[in-house]
């Protein structure tokens, strides 16, 4: 619901506050007063193009901020939400447009930047403006079979679980097919590669085994003439080990004899102790680098060969092994290729006939729902003056290839305003003020289910007066009971109606001419009705005719 209007620098209103309720709200004034400046103003706010022309004359920029009070679950808060706006349940949702004198604007939604995209977006959730330039809403054909189905109560949702599932068959069917006929293409480099890769069997991580088993036996070969003479030095009966061993045994009998043989010997035990030592790790070292040509020779001819099929076949060595259990699985299924594709022949089969059944009970449910529209709205139309007009709801079926979610369906509504006259869609012949009756009838029928929380009616009376208008009147105040309604009219039948009434008048002090909008109270308002009535000279008899009006 739109909650209030703030206006500045719009053409002729230099500033502007106005507060709404819900229900019904009539905005009256004379011609070339300025309501059509108010409805501009509000669809700066709503998305619609920005034009410096707007700028009130002398003033460098112009601004519109329009709030609203939305409810947590309202479809704009799931838009707001996906867009990464911050919107908390409760607070009003405060929207922000600012047009430049010199060309340009800027919007904000909660005082975060937003691009005009997402103000028309979010403003088609929020406000319905029908008037006799109306090009949205209920004369757009691609919404009328989602308001069939609102009014129908009628579900596509299941119905497009079914249609995912058919398209993702016919996708699986359709990679199968194609894999097939590449595999059946490649088959003899496919069952050459699976049997070279298979037969060479690479594993993951054998490229860095290999490599450090051949750094290793390269090393102790270039160490091996080196670290024998080093054993040989250590090792053997004429070897450093054995030597130190004798000296010390010899020194061991003599070591009483003095405190610094003594010494000595100690010393020497550490040095066979540690002299042990070395000769096991250089041990070691000569089992760890012991290198055997043939070995080397086998290590380097499967490194060589591994690096060489991956060349091949443009990939990593250690992906090599991944390569071969994918290619074995493609040989595998073009092996078995026939029985694969019958098998989801059949399964893509089974879900177009289950969406088919699904979309053709679909189609039945839209065809009731429709005659009872037609129905429902035929009702409205004998009261507005359109008694000779005619309304239907086309069903018709579309091509396979424009099958959907949402059904097979294409829907439209369309009118005849003459007998004998053919049928046609609602914009393409109706007159202006034919055309917002018609809208007003087709609201007035699909009130039950809804729409936007706030509906602007502009001019629908133009051209009625009498019963007609009253009848207008009539069915405003019944939508209003289900959303917020502002109806910009020169009906004091509609005026009457209205749960709050806005004088727009036009002032000029001489040097600047200025637009105003004020709240009317009961004695005010009956004034403006009785001028509505009588026209410049407001007569008693108007006043008093004002009153039974508004006794209604």
């Amino acid at each position: 619901m739109l909650s209030s209007l703030s206006i500045r620098d719009v053409v002729l209103i230099e500033a502007l506050d106005l507060d709404f309720e819900s229900g019904l709200g009539a905005l009256t004034g004379e011609t070339g007063a300025g309501k059509s400046i108010l409805l501009d103003s509000l669809g700066l706010a709503l998305g619609k193009r920005a034009e410096s022309g707007l700028v009130r004359q002398g003033a460098t920029q112009s601004v519109v901020t329009a709030t609203f009070e939305v409810p947590a679950t309202h479809p704009a808060m799931a838009v707001l939400a996906e867009n990464g706006f911050e919107a908390e349940a409760g607070e009003p949702l405060m929207i922000r447009r600012i047009v430049k004198a010199d060309g340009g604007s800027r919007a904000s939604i909660n005082d975060q930047p937003a691009s005009a995209g997402l103000l028309r977006e979010i403003g088609a959730m929020l406000v319905e403006i029908h008037g006799q330039h109306d090009d949205r809403g209920l004369l757009n054909p691609k919404g009328h079979r989602d308001l069939l189905d609102m009014f129908g109560r009628v579900d596509s949702r299941p119905l497009g679980a079914a249609y995912r599932r058919w398209r993702a068959a016919e996708e699986t069917l359709a990679t199968a097919r194609a894999e097939l006929e590449t595999a059946e293409r490649d088959r003899e480099w496919l069952e050459h590669a699976v049997g070279e890769l298979t037969k060479f069997g690479a594993e993951p991580g054998e490229e860095e085994t290999l490599a450090e088993e051949r750094g290793a036996m390269q090393k102790g070969a270039r160490l091996a003439d080196d670290l024998a003479a080093v054993n040989d030095h250590l090792d053997g009966s004429q070897g450093a080990i054995a030597n130190l061993r004798q000296a010390s045994r010899r020194l061991d009998r003599l070591a009483p004899e003095h405190p610094m043989l003594a010494d000595a010997l100690a010393a020497m035990d550490r040095a066979v102790i540690e002299a042990s030592e070395a000769e096991d790790h250089l041990n070691a070292a000569l089992g760890d680098m012991a290198f055997d040509p043939n070995r080397l020779e086998l290590v380097e001819t499967r490194l060589f060969e591994l690096r060489a099929l991956a060349r091949k076949h443009r990939t990593t060595p250690d992906a090599l092994a991944e390569l071969t259990v994918e290619l074995e699985a493609r040989f595998a299924r073009m092996e078995a290729g026939g029985a694969g594709i019958a098998a989801l022949e059949a399964e893509t089969l089974a879900a177009r006939t289950a969406y088919a059944d699904a979309a053709a009970t679909l189609s039945a449910m839209r065809e009731l729902a429709a005659a009872r529209l037609d129905a429902a709205v035929a009702g409205e139309l004998a009261p507005l003056k359109l008694d000779a007009a005619r309304f239907r709801t086309v069903v018709e079926p579309l091509a396979e290839g424009s099958w959907g979610p949402a059904g097979r369906d294409r829907v439209e509504f369309e009118i005849s305003t003459n007998p004998g006259a053919p049928f046609a869609p609602l914009v393409k012949i109706a007159s202006g003020g034919e055309l917002s009756r018609f809208i007003l009838a087709l609201k007035v029928a699909l009130a039950e289910e809804g729409g936007a929380g706030t509906m602007i009616f502009d001019e629908i009376d133009r051209g009625v007066g009498g019963a007609v208008a009253s009848a207008i009147g009539e069915r405003l105040g019944r939508l209003s009971r289900k959303a917020q309604l502002l109806v910009v009219t020169h009906s004091p039948q509609v005026a009457a109606r209205a749960d709050r009434h806005w004088l727009i008048a036009k002032r000029h002090d001489g040097i600047v001419t200025r637009t105003g909008v004020s709240a009317l109270d009961a004695g005010e308002r009956r004034e403006e009705i009785a001028r509505m009535l009588s026209g410049a000279e407001v007569t008693e008899e108007a006043r008093a005719q004002a009153a039974r009006l508004l006794e209604r």
